[in-house]
């Protein structure tokens, strides 16, 4: 993502996984976990709504973890329909854990996804949340609800819901909006939809980044 991004691998549950990690200037104020979209439609965490998602969690005061999923980039093992994939981002989190050390455990977790990342970060979420492990932040964007069982948070006691912000393009041409305003009306989630927009956000990404610091931000006002 920029010069002081380190490249590392660590032992994941099917061989090395590799990793991106970002620091803000300031002592962090969370851990953020970013997940890349599908494995085998080119996501990698060098995508550029996945490095968009980086920089708004490191400009909100957040240390940024991005895996290459099994299979992607120098990351072992094959693609695993979304279990294996959420399988990685758990073992990334607890690397995450034991590398910040003891003050880990009273810093905010923040789990956001683009496309099928946004499958995987929501997978995630609902199993810790299920072991109630906190979860304040799910930032998903164009979650592939088309073509996954995105899982649904509110369903849950009101005390365990994360924060969750929902971003959608209105002309996404992979997954339709009227797919996501389905999958979000039941829990009764609130939807950003952005005008003009499509799957990916060309030409959106700064105002992107902008709009999740400002709701991150946003205290009361912020939609939830």
């Amino acid at each position: 993502m920029n010069r002081s991004t380190r490249r590392m691998h660590i032992d994941g549950p099917a061989g090395l996984l590799e990793l991106a990690w970002d620091e803000p200037a300031q002592a962090p104020r969370g851990l953020a976990l970013v997940a890349h979209p599908h494995p085998l439609h080119g996501g990698t965490l060098d995508n550029k709504v996945a490095q968009t998602l980086a920089r708004a969690w490191v400009q909100m005061g957040f240390v940024v973890v991005r895996p290459n999923f099994r299979g992607v980039g120098r990351s072992q093992g094959s693609y695993a329909e979304g279990v294996g994939e959420t399988e990685d981002l758990r073992a990334v989190w607890e690397f995450a854990r034991a590398e910040l050390g003891a003050p880990a455990a009273d810093l905010p977790l923040a789990l956001a996804g683009f496309s099928f990342g946004g499958f995987v970060a929501a997978n995630l979420c609902r199993q810790l949340r299920a072991e109630s492990v906190p979860v304040q932040h799910l930032c998903l964007v164009a979650p592939a609800v088309a073509r996954f069982a995105v899982p649904t948070l509110r369903d849950q006691a009101a005390s365990l819901a994360p924060r969750m912000l929902v971003v959608h393009g209105e002309h996404d041409e992979v997954v339709p909006l009227a797919a996501v305003l389905d999958w979000a009306r039941p829990q009764a989630q609130p939807v950003l939809v952005v005008p003009g927009a499509g799957h990916f956000f060309h030409g959106l990404l700064t105002p992107l980044k902008d709009w999740i610091c400002a709701w991150h931000g946003g205290g009361a006002e912020a939609p939830r």
